[in-house]
């Protein structure tokens, strides 16, 4: 027996079967190039604006500016917080109909990049951890919705389609739901159930855990027609042939939200080392 044709054949064999797979390790580092990224040594309004929004019945504020300690950038990571400012405040920020969030002792932040960086497809990553997870309550986010969405602040002619239609779609990479404990989040994407306000929030959800005080990345990558979610690289869950629900350009959403009024203990704190996006060639 010929053992150096033999080695040479299953050398070659494994090669093409690498090529062939469309498996993440088939993936090479040379196919993806970075067009979006925010190390935040600074907070940069070319990449970011805040989103004043009212929704789900949140409990707090979003307000401008970092006020109240609500947004933060230093030491190289962004914070953002809850904070219970200790009396009840008037609140500017408006409901998609425009109905004005009543008055409020916790204020918080929620930046965007809409009109600013706006990208199809590819992959987004965030780095990010929650310290004092767990807490009931507690609601922090990093997810992405359709550019075309028609929520305030509207900008643009085309920012008129209802969530969650297409245009307006949304994926959630990482949420947490303070109330199902400290190593607990869900990734997911809202499936369109025709109509405005229609979106399941259910059935292509995974709840997943990891050490949310550590720094984790937190990632959603189209892969052909499937979404693939990401911690560390490594696959954790993947919805299948539901990538081409979002034609549109997406922009990223990092916010804290407080969803009842249990009481807060400690800092509320969602820090971002970087967010990023990719794109394969």
């Amino acid at each position: 027996m010929n053992f150096r044709r033999l080695t040479a054949a299953v050398l070659l064999s494994l090669l093409t079967a690498a090529l062939a797979d469309d498996s993440p390790a088939a993936d090479t580092a040379e196919c993806w190039r970075v067009d979006f990224r925010d190390d935040f040594d600074s907070f940069e309004p070319d990449n970011w604006q805040d989103q004043l929004l009212w929704v789900n019945d949140e409990k707090h504020c979003y307000v401008p500016d970092g006020l109240h300690g609500t947004r933060e950038v230093s030491e190289g990571t962004l914070k953002l917080r809850v904070v219970n400012v200790g009396q009840e405040l008037p609140c500017d920020t408006l409901d998609k109909e425009g109905n004005r969030h009543p008055e409020t002792r916790y204020v918080s932040g929620r930046i965007v990049t809409k009109n600013r960086h706006e990208l199809v497809k590819g992959r987004w990553t965030a780095r990010l951890r929650v310290p004092n997870a767990g807490q009931d309550g507690m609601f922090p986010a990093w997810w992405l919705l359709g550019a075309r969405n028609n929520e305030p602040p509207v900008q643009e002619a085309d920012e008129d389609v209802c969530w969650p239609m297409t245009g307006s779609g949304e994926i959630d990479i990482f949420e947490h739901y303070g109330p199902k404990g400290p190593e607990h989040y869900v990734s997911r994407m809202i499936l369109n159930l025709g109509h405005c306000g229609g979106g399941d929030w259910e059935s292509l959800m995974l709840d997943l855990h990891a050490d949310l005080g550590q720094f984790h990345e937190y990632s959603v990558e189209w892969q052909g027609d499937d979404l693939t979610f990401r911690r560390d690289g490594v696959e954790t869950y993947r919805i299948p042939d539901r990538g081409a629900d979002f034609p549109e350009p997406l922009f990223a959403i990092l916010n804290f939200a407080k969803i009842n009024d249990a009481p807060m203990e400690g800092d509320w704190v969602m820090e971002v080392d970087w967010v990023q996006h990719e794109f394969c060639e």
